[in-house]
């Protein structure tokens, strides 16, 4: 069956998805709503890590910061059972989170200016084009997360690059062919200066995170990836540090 066949098929078959979705997403009210959220939620992020998760390594600091940013109050809630050093214990699944949002925070990185660059200012009108840069950013991005803390421990650059390739390609695939799938089911008309751009911009970043999550637990359980140091350990370092 040619490419073009199935991906209509698939388009029509989600085709109830977009009209409940594009007058939610192109709604002043709620977006307005979801922008304090969001602002709220980086504010509550921003205070629990200076007073409470000082001890949390930068890139991981920074990898919460982008994942609340695109995901207001459910990338606090991942956050708040993953993140921090007060988690109780550990567990796949909050591996398994801590990893989705380590690639997420790249590859989301990689989508918006994907979508802002060539769908938004450049007004590039071909999907193909928007879909294909757009990947390539995100790959790029979700990468470069992965390599470049590799080659700060002193890792080659050849060897850090193979490791993210086998490590993070499965999950960057997956999360990118439902976000950006999503974003131009809901929007590929909408420009730059719509609401629904940026609503559907928002919304299917989230939908490439729960997409990709189980991913990535099964590359954590399977050892693969390591899913991200235990920030509990972190915590209990940094306490018997200033207890000597």
């Amino acid at each position: 069956m040619p490419l073009q066949t199935t991906l209509t098929q698939v388009e029509q078959a989600l085709a109830p998805v977009r009209h409940v979705m594009k007058p939610i997403l192109s709604n002043p009210t709620v977006m307005g709503v979801w922008a304090a959220l969001v602002i709220a939620s980086v504010g509550t992020l921003w205070w629990d890590i200076r007073e409470r998760n000082q001890a949390l390594p930068s890139l991981m600091k920074g990898v919460w910061a982008l994942v609340v940013l695109y995901s207001g109050p459910f990338g606090l809630t991942v956050y708040w059972y993953a993140g921090r050093t007060q988690i109780s214990t550990d567990s796949l699944w909050r591996r398994g989170f801590r990893s989705t949002a380590h690639c997420y925070s790249g590859c989301g990185a990689g989508e918006v200016l994907g979508f802002v660059l060539l769908a938004g200012l450049l007004a590039v009108q071909s999907s193909l084009v928007v879909t294909a840069g757009t990947f390539s950013l995100a790959y790029l991005f979700g990468y470069a997360l992965t390599v470049g803390p590799l080659m700060q421990e002193g890792v080659g650059f050849g060897e850090a690059m193979l490791d993210a390739l086998y490590s993070e390609t499965p999950s960057i695939t997956v999360m990118e062919i439902t976000a950006i799938g999503t974003d131009l089911l809901i929007a590929s008309q909408a420009h730059v200066s719509d609401l629904l751009f940026w609503g559907a911009l928002v919304f299917s970043l989230s939908v490439g995170f729960v997409f990709a999550f189980p991913v990535n637990a099964a590359l954590v359980h399977l050892g693969v990836k390591e899913g991200m140091a235990n920030p509990a350990e972190m915590g209990q370092r940094t306490q018997a540090q200033a207890a000597d």
